[in-house]
């Protein structure tokens, strides 16, 4: 067995080699590079053999046979999934077929994480060139999110307004394979034309999941069990925290332009620069509140967006303070002074 490192490459950079190592926890990206892999062969053999295994539930001998001389020397893959949750026969076999794997056949394992076959993943990734490391990590942060979409487009060619890719990652920020999904129902229609915001509000305006503005809605509301519970969640997911303060003081400062005016629902919204619908939400959002409740509120955002920023307490801390508050329509609980 070669005594180099394999190559590590992301989804998109998956090829044919002896072994193919898929690992990461983000499933979606890894069935894509599966699937990459399998038509690449395909279409370059139409008679390409496929078989699968799965790991966990393997027989021995099962890789060994499958993966032996052909009479006649075509191309094969061998797909081998939960590999995360092999036995001891498919480890034992694995690393024997490791020691002089076949050169007409690629064996493709998926391996989803943590230590199982640790042994097996520290040989493939010692294997030089026998093998390949294909890296499918999980997509948690916005930014990730983002620069996963315009990948998307620019695979294809396809030109897409920042503004569009922000929204497309608001619309579907929770599913990665929903988010692709609409990348290339747009690609498919749109084409060369390229995808403008007004493009994607057609397409899923009614879709946008908006998180932050949810957990303002219910911060606002006077839930607070909800919404520090869906803040959580958000920032689990790698929701940003400049965001989550955007949500908030968008909110309280169209309550406060409403609250300070006077006449009905469509003058208002005139006068106001805004969609009546806006005019009529902030004024439900206003019972319970008084002025002296929103002033406040809307210092303690002010407060959380310098944090958030690198100008105060820990990030974290100050968001769940900030829904505290504005849950309590603005009593600051005497930890600061106003």
């Amino acid at each position: 067995m070669a005594g180099n490192s394999a190559a590590v490459v992301p989804w998109h950079g998956i090829r044919e080699m002896p072994v193919v190592l898929i690992t990461g926890t983000e499933s979606f990206l890894a069935d894509r590079a599966l699937r990459i892999l399998t038509d690449r062969m395909k279409s370059r053999d139409a008679g390409v053999e496929v078989n699968d295994l799965d790991a966990a539930d393997y027989q021995q001998g099962d890789l060994l046979q499958l993966a032996s001389p052909s009479l006649f020397g075509e191309p094969r893959l061998l797909r081998v999934s939960s590999v995360e949750k092999c036995n001891d026969a498919f480890l034992d076999d694995a690393l024997a077929y490791l020691e002089a794997p076949e050169s007409d056949v690629v064996v493709a394992l998926r391996h989803g994480g943590g230590n199982r076959g640790k042994k097996l993943l520290d040989a493939l990734k010692a294997a030089g060139s026998l093998a390949l490391v294909v890296e499918c990590k999980e997509i948690k942060k916005d930014a990730e999110r983002l620069s996963f979409v315009n990948q998307e487009f620019q695979r294809h060619s396809v030109t897409i307004e920042p503004k569009a890719a922000r929204a497309l990652v608001d619309a579907f920020s929770s599913d990665l394979a929903e988010l692709a999904s609409s990348c290339a129902q747009l690609i498919s229609d749109v084409g060369s034309a390229g995808v403008t915001a007004q493009t994607v509000e057609r397409y899923y305006g009614g879709r946008v999941e908006a998180t932050t503005f949810q957990i303002a809605d219910h911060a606002i509301s006077g839930r607070f069990s909800e919404a520090i519970a869906l803040l959580r969640h958000a920032m689990n997911s790698g929701a940003e925290p400049v965001m989550v303060v955007a949500a908030f003081a968008m909110k309280l400062r169209t309550m406060a332009l409403v609250g300070g005016a006077s006449g009905s629902i469509d003058a208002v919204a005139a006068d106001l620069g805004m969609a009546p619908w806006q005019v009529r939400n902030a004024r439900a959002s206003l019972q319970g509140w008084d002025q002296a409740g929103l002033g406040a509120a809307i210092l303690e955002v002010a407060h959380t967006d310098g944090a958030v920023k690198g100008s105060g307490p820990q990030p974290d801390y100050a968001l769940e303070r900030m829904v505290r508050v504005v849950s309590m329509r603005g009593i600051r609980m005497g930890l600061r002074a106003s």
